[in-house]
Parts: structure tokens; C-alpha cells; sequence
């Protein structure tokens, strides 16, 4: 009897210290494309939430982080069947993901049937992942597409001298974005992209020798938004094949995913103007300080050259989330809702300058005017050009007056 007492008073005991071990960590999920074409940006993105977790010792707000990482292959139904699984049975309190554009949608409205639970963006970067109808508990510190291009479509028409240009994106939301703001300053200006000039690819796309066959002489350069080893097969067959046009570049297709790459690709992107949220030459002990960790943590161990913009979205995404903690001491009790007020007023400096929210929570943020060129060491880099200050998702202009742009799509701007 007497052991048989014991042992239920230590289940006893065990029953209500287990609460309490519980109440000390915070289980964070972090979702990115961990497989198909996008699988080595999803790879950086996690190296960026765990650059993160290392800078705070894994605890915020006096409590353990325990991180539960989701794979996705960038489509919706993937995103959200990896998402369900983070929230609904791992119970994540706090998501950070996902990484691609419509991925970014979905989750998005996956997140309003969740209201205890706090969305964080990875990297998906679709413009009305925040501009119209957002959900109050999705938070973007990371920006989004059109603002990655901040000053590229003026760049390309007023220095390179570009008068019209032919279109090469994948076929969906967040490529759209890009070309937007890519192309609404250049066709304002007096550029013209014709929608005959104008070729889109599923994610995923191996053979590009019929869309080169098809790319018009009559333009002076191709724009080009494509990621992953979408970006890679591309710019190898072109090279292949002896194309001359030059080339102007998205965020995603000279970031370090692609420039780092083995691929047959330096004699077609050198040269190459771009613009997003990172420059790997940006003369600035931030930046300095985070390609230093980067590479000390994962320098022969997977790492790029250089951060790519996917380790550093996912980087200043769940910073932000562990900024936010431990101003609400780790306090989650209320479903969350004084650490999403945190996260509202959250203003810190990152690795690449101050980062604060508008009030659909999508970041303001300074973007990168690049070229790449080759390195020191022999790596291909995006030289920095100038940098646009403060960046928000309307560009200065008045919410109401910006939404009558319309939606992104294929065919927006016309620039006929």
C-alpha cells in the first residue's frame, strides 16, 4: 500500500508540474518550401529563423522557443496542409512562413479561422497578401514584391536608356507583384511591355527553349522574375543558345539562391540590374555583422556565399516575433493579443535598416538598387547602386488612391 501511495502521489505531482513546463516554452512553427524548385531558398529561410533564435539564446520573454519546421513545395494546398499540421496538431502558438507568393494568399485566409494564433510572414511576398483584406493576425516585416522594386523601373528607362522591354515571369501572384513595380515607373516614364511581349511559365518549368525561340528581337532587354531553378535553367539555356539581349533582373533571380548556384549562368547575368530588400556589397556594420554570423553558422554546412533574401526575411520576421515576447514577457495567455499590439508598434533595426508596420501590417522599409558583378573571391554579388529609403506598400501614395491601380496580374500595368 505504501508504494502503491507513492505512486500515485507522484502522478499527482506529476500532473501539476506538468502545466507549468508547459506554460516555459513557446512552440514556434516555421514553414518554408522545402521541396520542388524552391527548395534551396526554403533551406536559407530556415537558416535565417534559426539566426535569429541563436541571437536570443532560443528563449524570449523568459521562455524557451521550440521550434517545429513545416515543408511546403510553394503551392497553396501545400502551405496550408503543412500549416494545419503546425496549428492544429502541434499546437504552434506563433507561425513564421511561408515563403511563396500564393502560399502567402492562403495562409492568409487560413490564418482569419485561427484568431489565438499569430501569423508571421517568411518571405511570400504577393501584394494583397496585406493590401486588401487582410487578416488581423498576419504580420509582414519582410515587405512584399512591388516594393522589392523600388527604383528599378526608373533605372532601367532614365541610366540604361531602355525604351521597350519583353516579359519572361512564373504564372502567378507573386512574379505579378514584381512586374508591377517594375513596370508601373518604367511605363509611366514612357516604356512600353507589350502583353504580346509577355511569357509566363509554371513554377517548376525544365525546358525554356520554346520561350526563347519565341522572345521578340525588337526589344532592347527581357525582364525576367524567376526564382529557384526555374531561375537557373533559364539563364543556363539562354546562355546555351547565345542570347544577347541584356537582361533585368527580379529580386528572386540574382539572389544568392541562383548566383550561388552551380549552373552555367556568370556570363549572362553579369551586368545584370536588379533591386530588393538585401545588396550583398551594402557598406554597413548591420549588414557586415549578419554575413558574418551567416557564414560562421553555416559557412560549409549548406550555406550560400553570401545571406540570400530568404534568410534574411525569415531572419527579420522572427526577430520581430521574439522582439515582441519579450516586451509581453512571453504572456500568450490572452490568445495572443497583446503580443500581436506589440508586434503592431514594433519599429527595430535590422540587418538592412529600421523596419516598422503600416496599418494593414505590411513592413516600410529601405530597398536595394543593385548590378551583379563579379566578387573578390570570384563569387557573383549585387553591387549596391543607390538605396530607396523607408519604402512602404503604396509608394506615398494615399491607400485609396493606390487600390485603383487594380489588382496584379498578366496584364497589369497594360504599358501598351
Amino acid at each position: 500500500m505504501k508504494v502503491a501511495g507513492k505512486t500515485l502521489l507522484a502522478a499527482a505531482v506529476l500532473a501539476v508540474a506538468s502545466p507549468a513546463v508547459a506554460q516555459d516554452t513557446i512552440k514556434m512553427g516555421g514553414l518554408a518550401t522545402l521541396e520542388g524548385a524552391f527548395a534551396a531558398p526554403g533551406q536559407d529561410g530556415i537558416r535565417g529563423i534559426r539566426m535569429a533564435l541563436e541571437e536570443f539564446n532560443h528563449t524570449a520573454g523568459g521562455k524557451k522557443i521550440e521550434l517545429i519546421t513545416g515543408s511546403s513545395d510553394a503551392s497553396p494546398a501545400s502551405a496550408i496542409r503543412a500549416t494545419r499540421k503546425l496549428v492544429e496538431q502541434d499546437g504552434v502558438q506563433v507561425m513564421i512562413g511561408p515563403l511563396s507568393g500564393s502560399e502567402g494568399l492562403a495562409v492568409k485566409d487560413y490564418a482569419k479561422t485561427q484568431p489565438n494564433v499569430t501569423f508571421i510572414n517568411g518571405t511570400s511576398a504577393a501584394q494583397d497578401t496585406t493590401l486588401r483584406n487582410p487578416a488581423p493576425n498576419f504580420f509582414r516585416f519582410s515587405t512584399e514584391g512591388a516594393q522589392w522594386m523600388a527604383g528599378l523601373g526608373e533605372y532601367a528607362y532614365k541610366v540604361k536608356k531602355y525604351r521597350k522591354v519583353a516579359v519572361l515571369a512564373e504564372d502567378y501572384s507573386f512574379p505579378y507583384t514584381q512586374v508591377f513595380g517594375f513596370l508601373e515607373p518604367f511605363c509611366r516614364l514612357g516604356g512600353k511591355a507589350p502583353i504580346d511581349a509577355r511569357f509566363w511559365v509554371p513554377i517548376g518549368n525544365k525546358d525554356y527553349s520554346s520561350v526563347i525561340a519565341a522572345l521578340p528581337d525588337d526589344v532592347d532587354a527581357i525582364y525576367v522574375a524567376l526564382g529557384g531553378a526555374d531561375a537557373i535553367n533559364f539563364l543556363s539555356q539562354y546562355q546555351q543558345a547565345g542570347g544577347e539581349l541584356p537582361l533585368i533582373a527580379g529580386s528572386i533571380t540574382v539572389d544568392q539562391t541562383v548566383l550561388g548556384s552551380k549552373g552555367k549562368i556568370r556570363e549572362t547575368v553579369i551586368g545584370t540590374p536588379s533591386a530588393g530588400p538585401i545588396s550583398d556589397t551594402w557598406d554597413d556594420p548591420r549588414w557586415k555583422a549578419f554575413v558574418a554570423q551567416y557564414k560562421k553558422m553555416f559557412a560549409g554546412k549548406g550555406g550560400f556565399p553570401s545571406p540570400s533574401l530568404f534568410a534574411h526575411g525569415y531572419y527579420i520576421n522572427t526577430k520581430a516575433a521574439l522582439l515582441a515576447l519579450n516586451q509581453v514577457k512571453g504572456d500568450l495567455s490572452d490568445g495572443g493579443k497583446k503580443f500581436r499590439a506589440a508586434l503592431s508598434s514594433l519599429k527595430f533595426e535590422s540587418p538592412t535598416g529600421m523596419v516598422s508596420l503600416d496599418p494593414r501590417r505590411n513592413a516600410i522599409a529601405d530597398m536595394f538598387l543593385t548590378e551583379v558583378v563579379v566578387g573578390p573571391d570570384g563569387n557573383l554579388v549585387n553591387k549596391t547602386i543607390g538605396v530607396t529609403k523607408q519604402v512602404s506598400q503604396t509608394f506615398g501614395v494615399k491607400y485609396e488612391e493606390f487600390l485603383k491601380y487594380g489588382p496584379v496580374s498578366r496584364t497589369n500595368p497594360p504599358c501598351k
